[in-house]
């Protein structure tokens, strides 16, 4: 069993209120057109975390993640899952993480590029443990830089100094990752 850590991108963040369309972390957590490199290499067992990007004014910390169930195309996720095609939200966010249509071809409100490499190895997961209560986001956003210091070994100013974009996790790093998520979420 192996895993990997990796960060959203600048002003991801869902402890600010940003609405988090890939990951999704439902009853069935999915990750569809994101990290094609951490999806390609991750097998059913496997573990997937996901940290909030830098947002202004605040520090970032480990939104949760799932195990992976099984990798999938896109285009068997459009039909399995019709509630996460993307699509706009009334307030105009960007919702879904299926970035095909029925007929395979790109979504036209995908902003992907390398569309071809993205459309395979859609990640159903289970387990899911996501970090979402203010009190929760909070205690997270204090402990994240340290417990990630600890579980690599390394010090840091920020999360980026530790683990980079991403970074990929032992089955010991695993547990214990697994297990501080769960005592957060008390």
């Amino acid at each position: 069993m192996k895993g990997y850590i990796y960060t959203l991108f600048a002003d991801a963040d869902p402890g600010v209120g940003w609405k988090l369309n890939d990951p999704i972390f439902g009853k069935v957590p999915t990750l569809g057109a994101c990290v094609p490199n951490i999806r390609r290499v991750v097998v059913p067992g496997d573990h997937i975390f996901v940290i909030s990007g830098r947002a202004p004014g605040v520090r970032q910390y480990v939104v949760g993640g799932f195990q992976v169930a099984e990798k999938i195309s896109a285009l068997a996720a459009y039909g399995r899952f019709p509630d996460l095609r993307q699509r706009f939200r009334d307030d105009g966010t960007l919702s879904g993480n299926i970035i095909v249509t029925s007929d395979g071809k790109q979504s036209p409100i995908d902003y992907h590029a390398n569309f071809e490499r993205r459309i395979e190895n859609y990640i159903v997961g289970m387990n899911p443990r996501v970090i979402e209560a203010e009190r929760e986001v909070a205690r997270a956003r204090g402990e994240t830089l340290n417990i990630l210091q600890d579980l690599f070994s390394k010090e840091g100013e920020r999360v980026s100094d530790v683990i980079g974009r991403w970074r990929k996790v032992d089955e010991r790093q695993i547990e214990r990752l697994v297990g501080w998520i769960d005592t957060v979420r008390g």
